[in-house]
Order: structure tokens, then C-alpha cells, then sequence
């Protein structure tokens, strides 16, 4: 049996952050269970599928799925246990905001065997959790991360956004600083990524606005004390964005950088299994084994760690020099990439700009 990776959306929230693209939007108590329903049924029908599996990671991503009452996440876990043979030790997540949590809802999650919580916090400073379009205040966030903690929870994950319109590099060292003095077990420290089709889209095309953001250089400088701050309290960036307590990376995004398979269920969901790819409701594409090299490296160099030569020789049956070679010649030459024995990753002036380098290794 091979290791396979869930991943289960839940399309819905209370209101959408004017940043997001992601596939969500507001609903009824109706409308959401009879989405759960159709879930459960759309688990259920990958039997055949899960005769060849065994689950080493599930992931609850949205949307907001804490807006599920306790019955629907134990219904949807019922499913899914009931089609897959869940390892003991599975790394289980589920992603919630401030205000949509209750105990008698992580009471459930914990029955259901959820061993992992991922907060989207965001932001310490309400002003800036405002214009992000956020539902919670910094409040908020402490009383669910202190319930959280009451009913057991041993593993949780903040997430928090630099580059915020308004934001100083003070205001977010700061953010870190009072995170990390809470010692959750993983710190996720994304950029803000102005999307297409976003409320944000909109405002800051219009250059009369850039002023709103912070500038390149204050980016580059929060980038650099993320790092330092985080290290001073010891956490591991072990991948571009995230940094963990020793032994608490997650292991359900190690698998995606990792090209685990993968199966998403749910509305949009993606799923990678063999060397085909497919969104749900949509035909599978098989990759070539040209797409599959380059997954292979713009995904592990997302790891601070790299990508190895040997794995690549024997996941394709030839050198990773043969393939790349005018690209890591390029890349070392320029600073940008380093060979360390078998392995081979960003350096820091590459990690900088790490979108340019992953791109050069698409053919």
C-alpha cells in the first residue's frame, strides 16, 4: 500500500478577506449540510481508489471550516474512516478563525482524531486584521488559542501576514515577537500576495494607492528579521514560509514539496495521483515526465533543504546535471543556488527571489 495525502475543502466563511482568491464564499446552515452530505457521498465513492492507500495525512482546508458544527466535521470523518485505512499516527489539521470555535466544537475535533490546529491569525494589531477584511480581533485570537490549549491541543499553527497595507517593519517584529511569545509549535509567516479578481486587485492596480503598502525594501528587511526573530526563539524554517519547534513541521505540506500523492475531495480540490493531475469536476491530465521534473524541483526548493541528486536520478533515470545543466551553472555562478554533497538548494540571496529561480527550471 502506498502513503496518500487528503485533503478536504470546505468552501465556506462568514465574510471574504479582501486578499483572498481562494475558492469560498458566505452561507446558510442549509447550504452547508447539504454540502457536507454530498462531501461525505464523494468520500465514500473513492473505495475502490483507497484499496491501494494508506493515509499518512489529512488536511481540513477552506474556506472556514470551523464553521462546521460538531456534527458535520464527525459525519465527515465517519466517511472517511470508514472508506481509508488511516494510519494511528496520521498528522491531522484542521484550519479555523478566531470566533467560529467553541469547546463543544474541539471536543469534537479531537474525537474525530484531530491532532493538529492551524489558526489564521494573521496580525497582532486590529487596525491592520480590519483592512485585511478579517472577522476577528487580536482578542479574539487569544481566547480561541487559550481554549485551544485547555482542551489539549499540543500541536497548533499561527498564521501571520507580512506586507500588510499600512504596516510597519516595527508593527510586524512586533507581531512576531508576541506570537512566538505564546510558543505555539509552528509559525506560518506568509507575504501578502495581491491577488487577481480580490477586492485588493482592485485598489492597488491604481498606483494613487501604492503608497498603502510597504515598499520593497521594507519587505526584504521583514523577510530578514522573520528569520532572526523566530530563530532567537527556536524555531526551524525548514521551508520559504514556515518554521516549526523541532519536530512539529508539517508533515501534510512536506508531502506536497515531497510530490506525495495526493487526493483532494471537495469543491476545487486538487489531487495528484500517479503522474496525473486533476481539480474536481475536471478530466485528469497526465504530466510528462518533463512536468514531472519540474514539479520536482520548483516544489523542493521550496525546502530550505533542497532537493537531492540521487532522488532525482532515481525518480527519472538520469543526472539532474544532464537536465539543468545551463541552469545550476547559471545559478551558482550567480549566487543564487549551492551544492552542499548530494543536496542542492537556495542560498540566502536566493531565497530573495526564489520565484525567478523556481522559474528557470520549467522547461
Amino acid at each position: 500500500m502506498r502513503p496518500l495525502e487528503l485533503y478536504i475543502h470546505i468552501p465556506f466563511c462568514i465574510s471574504k478577506c479582501k486578499y483572498c482568491d481562494f475558492l469560498s464564499a458566505p452561507s446558510k446552515e442549509g447550504e452547508r449540510q447539504k454540502y457536507v452530505k454530498s462531501l461525505c457521498k464523494r468520500i465514500r465513492s473513492y473505495g475502490t481508489l483507497a484499496e491501494a492507500y494508506h493515509v499518512v495525512s489529512i488536511f481540513i482546508g477552506g474556506g472556514t471550516p470551523s464553521l462546521l458544527d460538531p456534527v458535520q466535521i464527525s459525519a465527515i470523518f465517519h466517511a472517511v474512516r470508514e472508506t481509508f485505512m488511516v494510519d494511528k499516527d496520521a498528522e491531522i489539521t484542521i484550519e479555523m478563525n478566531p470566533g467560529t470555535v467553541s469547546p463543544e466544537k474541539l471536543i469534537a475535533y479531537r474525537q474525530a482524531g484531530i491532532s493538529r490546529l492551524s489558526i489564521g491569525l494573521q496580525s497582532i494589531r486590529n487596525e491592520e486584521l480590519e483592512v485585511l477584511g478579517r472577522i476577528h480581533t487580536f482578542e479574539e485570537f487569544l481566547h480561541t488559542y487559550e481554549m485551544a490549549r485547555r482542551e489539549g491541543f499540543g500541536n497548533i499553527n499561527i498564521d501571520l501576514m507580512s506586507g500588510i497595507p499600512f504596516q510597519t517593519l516595527n508593527g510586524w517584529k512586533e507581531s512576531l515577537k508576541r506570537v512566538a511569545d505564546l510558543e505555539p509549535e509552528h509559525i506560518s509567516a506568509y507575504s501578502l500576495i495581491i491577488e487577481e479578481g480580490t477586492p485588493f486587485y482592485e485598489r492597488y492596480r491604481d498606483a494613487r494607492h501604492e503608497e498603502e503598502l510597504p515598499d520593497e525594501e521594507t519587505e526584504r528587511q521583514m523577510y530578514h528579521h522573520t528569520r532572526e526573530i523566530l530563530g532567537a526563539y527556536g524555531y526551524r524554517r525548514y521551508e520559504i514560509s514556515n518554521y516549526a519547534k523541532e519536530g512539529y513541521e508539517c508533515r501534510h505540506n512536506l508531502g506536497y514539496w515531497n510530490r506525495t500523492e495526493y487526493l483532494g475531495i471537495g469543491t476545487g480540490a486538487a489531487s495528484l495521483i500517479g503522474n496525473r493531475r486533476w481539480s474536481e469536476g475536471e478530466e485528469p491530465e497526465a504530466l510528462s515526465r518533463e512536468n514531472q521534473m519540474e514539479e520536482y524541483m520548483f516544489l523542493g526548493l521550496r525546502k530550505m533543504e533542497g532537493v537531492t541528486k540521487s532522488e532525482f536520478l532515481k525518480e527519472f533515470g538520469c543526472t539532474m546535471e544532464s537536465k539543468y545543466s545551463h541552469v545550476l551553472k547559471r545559478m551558482y555562478a550567480e549566487g543564487l543556488m549551492e551544492e552542499s554533497g548530494d543536496y542542492v538548494r537556495l542560498t540566502d540571496q536566493g531565497i530573495d527571489i526564489s520565484n525567478y529561480v523556481m522559474s528557470e527550471f520549467l522547461f
